[in-house]
C-alpha cells in the first residue's frame, strides 16, 4: 500500500488553484516548458508521506491515524510560490502557506509521531507546508525564474482545516488515483 496523510481542500480552494494554474500556463505559453500541472481534483497538502507499507502494517497505520487529534481546527492561507529544489533545475512548483503554517507543523508532528513507532520509515527532510501546483518532467535552472515571475503575488485561497486524511495512492499509466482510508479529526480536549 502506498500511503500518505494530507489536508483536504474545499471546492472553492480547488477552483481558485485551477484558475491560477490556467493563468500561469497561459502566461508561460510562449516559452517551452515541460511543466505538468497537478489536476485540481488531486490537489492536497501532504503532511506525512509514508510510501509503500505492507498490507499487514497498513491496517495498524489506519488504526493509529484514525483517532482524534488534540488540536483546535484552524484556517490556512495558500500564498507564496516557490520551487524545489531551491537551486539548479527545478522539479516541483508549489504554493506555500502563510496563516496556519505553525498549526500545520504541529498537526504534521502529531501524525508523524503516531506512525514513527510502528516501524514505518518516514522522510528525514524537514516539513515545509506546501501544495504542489505542477512538476517538471525536464527543466533548466532558468525555468524557476520564469515560473516564479508569473506566480500569484497574493493569497490564492483560505482553507478551514478540521481533519487530516490518510490516503492510499494507486499509480497507473493514466495517473494516480487516491482513496481515503481514514480521517483524524481535530478535536481539542476541553
Amino acid at each position: 500500500m502506498r500511503l500518505f496523510i494530507a489536508v483536504d481542500l474545499s471546492d472553492d480552494a480547488r477552483e481558485a488553484i485551477a484558475a491560477e494554474q490556467k493563468r500561469m500556463a497561459a502566461a508561460l505559453g510562449g516559452t517551452q516548458t515541460s511543466l505538468k500541472w497537478v489536476k485540481p481534483e488531486h490537489a492536497h497538502l501532504t503532511l506525512v508521506f509514508l510510501g509503500n507499507v505492507d498490507a499487514a502494517r497498513g491496517d495498524v497505520v489506519i488504526e493509529a491515524i484514525g483517532g482524534d487529534v488534540d488540536l483546535a481546527p484552524f484556517d490556512m492561507v495558500l500564498e507564496g510560490a516557490g520551487a524545489f529544489p531551491p537551486r539548479g533545475a527545478p522539479r516541483v512548483l508549489w504554493i506555500g502557506t502563510t496563516a496556519g503554517a505553525t498549526e500545520l507543523a504541529a498537526l504534521q508532528l502529531r501524525l508523524s509521531s503516531r506512525v514513527a513507532g510502528l516501524g514505518v520509515e518516514l522522510e528525514a527532510r524537514p516539513f515545509h507546508p506546501h501544495l504542489t501546483l505542477g512538476r517538471w518532467r525536464e527543466s533548466r535552472p532558468s525555468d524557476r525564474a520564469r515560473a516564479l515571475a508569473v506566480a500569484p503575488s497574493g493569497a490564492i485561497a483560505r482553507v478551514h482545516v478540521g481533519h487530516a486524511t490518510l490516503y492510499q495512492s494507486r499509480l497507473s499509466s493514466s495517473g494516480a488515483a487516491y482513496g481515503a482510508l481514514t480521517r483524524a479529526n481535530l478535536t481539542p480536549r476541553t
